[in-house]
């Protein structure tokens, strides 16, 4: 669990990354500054994003929209102790990108330094590094449609 040592006074963009066996959780500042990011095991998404939204404050949930969005976005509507508005992004190609950042997050050191990138198999599950992208995403999609507005 990675924790910043201060809580944010803006709201916050929470990112899920929804998996049958684990999902990927980060909270991400609309000024893109990342307060949290965990894998954790399915069973404990709800009450880990419950927990979240306790210490954070969360305007709204980013998802991926892949193979269990569908299961997740109802089930989260039915359990959470309060409502949460749940946007869908485009997750096509994150764990590719999620392998790159992480190498980037935590550069390789020792022998995995020698190893080409493509061969860089990062320790742990990514699923945490893909909700990033996910909320990254989501960002820039605000971002190019204000550009886009003012011109």
């Amino acid at each position: 669990m990675t924790f910043r040592e201060f809580s944010p006074t803006q709201p916050v963009i929470l990112g899920f990354d929804p998996g049958r066996d684990k999902c990927g959780l980060a909270v991400m500042g609309l000024d893109r500054q990342l307060y949290y990011h965990e894998v954790v095991l399915a069973k404990e998404a709800i009450a880990t994003i419950e927990t979240l939204r306790q210490r954070f404050p969360v305007s709204l949930m980013v998802m991926g929209n892949q193979t269990t969005a569908k299961q997740w976005k109802q089930q989260l509507y039915q359990q959470l102790s309060e409502p949460l508005n749940i946007i869908l992004v485009d997750e096509r190609y994150t764990t590719l990108e999620a392998r790159d950042r992480y190498w980037q997050m935590y550069p390789p050191k020792g022998f995995i330094k020698l190893l080409p990138k493509g061969m860089r198999q990062p320790p742990r599950p990514i699923d945490d590094i893909v909700a990033i992208l996910l909320i990254e995403r989501y960002l820039n999609r605000l971002t190019e449609s204000t550009v886009r507005s003012e011109e």
